[in-house]
């Protein structure tokens, strides 16, 4: 089977002039041939083929079909571990089935869409597939999108805040037309440089809907729940049931119909979720085989904590959730014997361990403390980095700031150095500069009189963390500060953050420590809740200002009108330039507070699992851990 793919300008590398950018299309004209023999039915499939209860592959892939570069070998099943029935979710993550994705490169390409035209970064015209369908095979038409936008994101009862925020320029919804049943087209007035990046991404933008399944819970199209409502003889408000069912990202309701590679069967909680393949998905093999080659994946709820131990005795084919650098050795060492291979991957965080002292506390004495950026670059130089890497991470770790790593053409050494290094006289200075007196004990005193005690909050989930603490404790009581950490669910544990109970927290730095000028630095400015060390004020952004506290701090103010020049530049140095500017706020002011960087992921493989890269990076966003790989081509020997 033959397949020509045109390909034309990735998206980081749009060209502007006059204040306009050049015309953009996202290409994937894929030429299936006319035989329907060229297509291959899949073995588990076709029982339910002859018996009629499936149409043939060539009634249920569209045309074009996305052709990847594959060969493999369909059926099997694939194991994996996780800590919690909710990372079912994960399944959307790896599937990574997007309108668009990131490609290797970290280009953006097509994928569920034929192809997506974009004229001056503002008109976004989207193509989808002829023939392709739901996973329970109703047409995946245009009429999907128009319902998610006129039913759902524009339904004061679904969506109270309105559309959301990436939707939005300056305040401003797009113009959206529904062309025909494959064509749609987005307008806004200004440059939406956010849209792409987030159809494409790990959590992605969902702008469509399975409307046939769906309005069967809306009062719109349903009169008796329209009848309910009015006579007051309903139970339960329908935005909350339709909400419920409206779960494309959290994939635990198995009766919706998704677009991703496998469907989920188990309604949570369980502690085994098992999903079968999609028999609709779109893309295909280049011998015409019908992916994913895996005919089943099964996730099995286990403790984090013995994730690690589990995996090493041959109980996941792929894994890497819930495994820490720290596990590597004792993994190696299980090879052999049960039958795996542990490859390390490259990380791409701006910091494997950061602090993130929280800037919207409620204790307001603490929350001016945290506020002072003398208090900010104290606890930063009192860490000695060159511990936590060696004792931790064998010296392999890069030590320094919160930042993006020498990877990514942004990188300046002064971003990773600047108050990282090592200086217990110059913290202790800036501590008693800002007249926190030590105590009797050693111990420095707050404002009011109380010790100055920081409670260290972390989601309990990995024992680097807590050693990492450990360590730093002892570094923070030289210069009068004590430490206590408090582990705790990680619901719990972002709530409390969200809440302004927590005074600091433990996490992982910048998502994208890899990042190029026209890759948005958004993570840089408050610009959402779920940013540790200033969370309400990225939830004042997400709300248009409806919930929250507005940024009060100039610098972060700075970072917030940095970014929406970002968003307005039209050339790559320009927007180059405002990322520098950005960075150099960051790591001057010490937001958060990054320890270690660059440390490797261990991923256990199954060997009898195929098609998995020896070498890789494992992130979130970009990325989707494996997702950019196309676990759909992974196959069991």
């Amino acid at each position: 089977m033959n397949a020509k793919i045109l390909t034309a300008e990735p998206f980081s590398g749009l060209a502007a002039s006059g204040g306009r950018l050049a015309a953009w299309l996202l290409a994937a004209a894929l030429a299936l041939p006319a035989a329907a023999a060229s297509l291959v039915e899949t073995p588990s499939l076709s029982g339910d083929v002859g018996a009629k209860k499936l149409p043939p592959v060539d009634q249920r892939v569209p045309s074009p079909p996305l052709v990847l570069q594959s060969t493999g070998k369909p059926g099997g099943a694939l194991r994996t571990l996780i800590g919690r029935s909710r990372d079912v979710r994960l399944l959307v993550v790896y599937g990574y089935a997007r309108l668009a994705g990131y490609d290797t490169r970290l280009n953006i390409v097509p994928d569920i869409a034929q192809s997506i035209d974009v004229k001056e970064g503002r008109i976004f015209t989207i193509k989808l597939r002829q023939g392709h369908k739901w996973s329970d095979g109703q047409p995946f038409t245009t009429e999907d999108f128009r319902y998610y936008w006129e039913d759902v994101a524009n339904n004061p009862e679904l969506s109270p805040t309105g559309p959301p925020r990436e939707l939005l320029v300056d305040g401003q919804p797009p113009k959206v037309e529904i062309i025909d049943k494959t064509t749609i087209r987005y307008t806004w007035a200004k440059p939406n440089r956010d849209f792409l990046p987030r159809i494409a991404g790990t959590s992605p933008l969902f702008i469509y809907r399975p409307a046939h399944y769906l309005k069967k819970f809306h009062k719109k199209y349903n009169p008796k729940i329209a009848k309910a409502e009015a006579d007051g003889s309903a139970k339960r408000s329908w935005a909350r049931v339709h909400n419920k069912q409206d779960n494309m990202y959290r994939f635990d309701n198995p009766d919706l119909p998704t677009l991703q590679p496998w469907m989920n069967t188990t309604k949570p909680p369980a502690d085994r979720f098992v999903a079968v393949r999609n028999p609709y998905f779109h893309r295909i093999d280049s011998q015409g085989r019908q992916l994913p080659y895996i005919d089943r994946v099964e996730m099995l709820v286990a403790d984090g904590k013995l994730i690690p131990a589990k995996a090493g005795a041959g109980e996941a084919d792929l894994q890497a959730r819930d495994i820490q650098f720290n596990n590597y050795t004792f993994l190696k060492k299980s090879e052999k014997q049960n039958d795996y291979r542990t490859l390390l991957w490259r990380t791409a965080k701006g910091s494997h361990f950061a602090l993130f002292p929280n800037l919207n506390a409620n204790d307001p004495v603490w929350r001016k403390v945290f506020r002072d950026v003398r208090f900010r670059r104290a606890i930063s130089m009192a860490i000695d980095r060159s511990i936590v890497n060696n004792v931790l991470y064998f010296g392999l770790a890069i030590e320094g700031n919160n930042t993006v790593l020498p990877d990514s053409p942004l990188f300046k050494e002064r971003y990773q150095t600047q108050w990282a290094n090592f200086d217990r006289s110059a913290a202790n200075k800036l501590l008693d500069e800002m007249g926190l007196k030590r105590g009797s004990d050693g111990i420095r005193k707050l404002p009011d009189g109380r010790s100055m005690e920081i409670i260290v909050e972390t989601a309990g989930e990995s024992t680097e963390q807590t050693d990492a603490l450990e360590l730093i404790r002892e570094m923070w009581r030289e210069v009068g500060i004590k430490l206590f950490s408090k582990p705790s669910q990680r619901e719990v544990f972002r709530n409390r953050i969200f809440s302004g109970e927590a005074m600091m927290s433990v996490w992982e730095g910048l998502e994208n420590g890899i990042a190029t000028a026209d890759m948005t630095p958004e993570e840089l400015a408050p610009t959402s809740q779920q940013q540790l060390e200033w969370p309400k004020f990225g939830q004042y952004f997400e709300t248009s200002g409806k919930a929250g506290e507005a940024p009060d701090i100039p610098e972060a103010v700075a970072l917030m009108k940095a970014l929406a020049e970002w968003n307005a530049a039209t050339t790559t140095e320009a927007r180059a330039a405002i990322w520098h500017r950005m960075l150099a706020i960051q790591a001057d002011q010490q937001f958060s507070i990054g320890v270690v960087s660059g440390v490797p992921q261990p991923v256990v493989v199954r060997n009898e699992v195929q098609n998995v890269p020896e070498k890789g990076i494992y992130n979130w966003d970009p990325g989707a851990f494996f997702g950019i790989y196309h676990p759909d081509t992974f196959w069991m020997r």
